[in-house]
Parts: C-alpha cells; sequence; structure tokens
C-alpha cells in the first residue's frame, strides 16, 4: 500500500497475512469504538440492562438518579411513566434531578461546538441521546417526533433554524438536564400525573424512597450494535464514562485510567492511549496489529459489526475524522472470517477503505483454501 501515514494487517488467527506499518501508532477514529465495546462487553456481558432509579422524597419531589442508561429514549419514558403511576404515583411537588454520576461539565477530547448530533453532551441522566428532532415553519419549531413532546428547551434552539427538519444536539448538561425535566413533565402530565413547580438538581436525598427502578428494554448487547451501526458518539463515551466509574463517581480521566489499565492487563500493551471511547480524540493512538487484538477478543461478537453496503463478505466499524480515514473489522474468505484494521492519517477518497476491504475479501494473492 503506496501510503506514507497508513497501516495495513491481515491475520489468519495464526499469522500476519499482511503486514504494512503492523506496529506504528495511529489514530484510530471512530475504530476506538470497537475497543469500547469489548471493554464493555468483558465487563458487563451482552444480557446487561442499565438501571434509573426513581425516588420519592419526604416533601413529595419526584427524585429521577441517571445511572449512565444510554438508550433512555422517549419510549423507555412512556414505560417509565405507567410503572410510576402503576405504582400509586398520582401527584408529585416537582422533580428532581440527580446527574451525580458524570457531573455536568463533561469534557470531551476531540467534541467540537457544532449543534450536530454527533456532538452531543455526554450526563448520566439523558433523553434520546441528548439531541432534539425539530421541524420548522415560519419561525416556528415544533417536535419532529410524535414520542417527544416539545418543550420550552427545544423551542428556544430551534430559533434561526431554517424552514425543514433538523437533528441538533443539546449543548451543554445544564441544558440536556433542563430538556430531560421538561420531557418527562410533559409526559407525566399526559398521563394525567400532577406536577408542581419545584425543581431540584443534586444528589438524591438520603431520606428519599426508591418507588421504581427501570431497567432499559435494550440490553448491552442491542446497545452496542446500533452504536456500531449508527457510530453514536453519545453512547460510546457514556459506555467509556461508566467504564472508569468507583464509588458513584466518574470522570473522563478516571476512565482514561481505568481503559488503558485494562488494555494493559488484556493485551500486555504499553504504548497505547486512549481518551476518549467514541475515537472523536486525535489524541487516541492505537497500531494496527494492537487492533487486531481487539478483533479476535470480538470474535465471538461478530454479529455486532456492521456489514459493509453492498459487501456481505465485509463486517467492520469505519472511522472519520479530517484528514483520517479507517476501518477494522473481518471480511470472510471461505468459511473463514479473518480480522484486519486499515489506519489511513493522511488525506484519501471517503470510498478507498471500502475497495480495499472488499479486495482483501477477494484477492486471489491471499488464497489459501
Amino acid at each position: 500500500m503506496a501510503l506514507k501515514d497508513a497501516s495495513l494487517v491481515l491475520s489468519d488467527g495464526r499469522q500476519l497475512l499482511i503486514a504494512d506499518q503492523p506496529d506504528r501508532p495511529l489514530v484510530p477514529a471512530s475504530t476506538m469504538k470497537l475497543v469500547t465495546a469489548l471493554a464493555a462487553i468483558e465487563r458487563w456481558g451482552l444480557t446487561h440492562r442499565f438501571e434509573t432509579g426513581f425516588f420519592r422524597g419526604n416533601d413529595n419531589l419526584l427524585w429521577v438518579q441517571g445511572g449512565g442508561d444510554p438508550y433512555l429514549v422517549s419510549e423507555e419514558l412512556d414505560r417509565v411513566v405507567s410503572a410510576l403511576k402503576a405504582a400509586g404515583v398520582r401527584a408529585v411537588s416537582g422533580l428532581g434531578l440527580d446527574a451525580e454520576l458524570f457531573g455536568t461539565q463533561v469534557l470531551i477530547p476531540g467534541r467540537s461546538s457544532s449543534n450536530n448530533p454527533y456532538d452531543a453532551p455526554v450526563t448520566s441522566l439523558a433523553v434520546n441521546f441528548n439531541t432534539v428532532s425539530l421541524l420548522v415553519s415560519a419561525g416556528r419549531a415544533r417536535s419532529g417526533e410524535a414520542q417527544t413532546p416539545i418543550t420550552p428547551t427545544a423551542q428556544r434552539l430551534g430559533r434561526g433554524l431554517g424552514d425543514g427538519k433538523h437533528r441538533i444536539n443539546l449543548v451543554d448538561g445544564e441544558t440536556a438536564l433542563g430538556h430531560f425535566r421538561e420531557v418527562l413533565k410533559a409526559k407525566l402530565q399526559l398521563a394525567g400525573v400532577e406536577v408542581g413547580p419545584r425543581v431540584e438538581l443534586g444528589a438524591v436525598p438520603a431520606s428519599a424512597t426508591l418507588i421504581y427502578a427501570h431497567r432499559s428494554s435494550q440490553t448491552l448487547g442491542q446497545v452496542i450494535k446500533n452504536m456500531l451501526e449508527y457510530s453514536t458518539n453519545f453512547v460510546a463515551n457514556d459506555l467509556f464514562l461508566l467504564l472508569g466509574e468507583q464509588q458513584g463517581r466518574t470522570s473522563m480521566a478516571s476512565s482514561q485510567r481505568a481503559l488503558e489499565r485494562w488494555a494493559r492487563q488484556t493485551f500486555g500493551w504499553r504504548d497505547v492511549r486512549i481518551e476518549d471511547g467514541a475515537g472523536l480524540s486525535r489524541g487516541n493512538r492505537l497500531s494496527g496489529r494492537q487492533m487486531l487484538d481487539v478483533l479476535e477478543r470480538l470474535r465471538p461478537y461478530l454479529e455486532l459489526l456492521p456489514e459493509q453496503d453492498n459487501d456481505t463478505s465485509v463486517r467492520a466499524k469505519t472511522g472519520t475524522l479530517r484528514g483520517i480515514s479507517t476501518y477494522a473489522g473481518f471480511v470472510r474468505r471461505g468459511r473463514d472470517w479473518l480480522p484486519f484494521s486499515l489506519m489511513i492519517n493522511q488525506p484519501v477518497a471517503y470510498g478507498f477503505r471500502l475497495e480495499v476491504a472488499s479486495a482483501l475479501a477477494r484477492s486471489p494473492a491471499l488464497a489459501r483454501d
């Protein structure tokens, strides 16, 4: 491969069939999500479901304790409201939000200030991946999805957007929590639950009583499959933060230490650099050989990797940053699935990596059948 700042490796499980700069540390971009996926699977298992706690305070405040469930979407809140009504909740004096697990000032390396969904802030209490879908017409915004009521926060963010449908992120942690509260309040009221005006932020009081623990309808396996298919940065860095949790708190720094420690203990790596779980940071560094180590441990979960469009012989994750194009996963040759990693840290055509992967699956020069 005649590219200076690139690496290509392919293995048959015993030896490298292709080894072009296999040990050169490069920026993996979103193929870093494969590392996060493996660490999460080995920590919790595919059947794990994340939980969110709902408590009643002595003052009849309804407290919500965020446990970092990355799939607490509108449909999940509908299930929550039904369960709360079944538990006898008919009126509350207001809502208390406990997002202490992550805090509201999570600084993610590589995250930009755009309003795109892939730049959404990460909070341990979030609805719809901290994004909103809006339909804007003549300067007025309404919800772009039937399952999510329009909120004052969403209307404010919609001002200035052109006519049409938009999905934008919620800017920062404080805005995200405000929107979560507004969505939950609206859903409770639509279900006939009276919600008072009080708003509290902080830790759930020790005197509060747990009335409902919501287990996500999505297993970790489903969460990871969707994360890899749609390359959801919010989900990846949510999992990344959870992997660094200690005594009910976590941070990017603690997660960076935890993941690098896990990588050293699991693979014996010495020179890995892990700065975020989604691959947003250009400070992340992996070699092609290290990526193959990850893929070999992911082999039992191959069905979680996205299938390449128009080529069923490739299951792999792409990664894209400006001037960076990566691809890692498996190619099928005969009855075998062989792991490969392609990291290109210089500008190339978008489709080049797909062509390389398809060629790895079909090139007669590599045939060993």
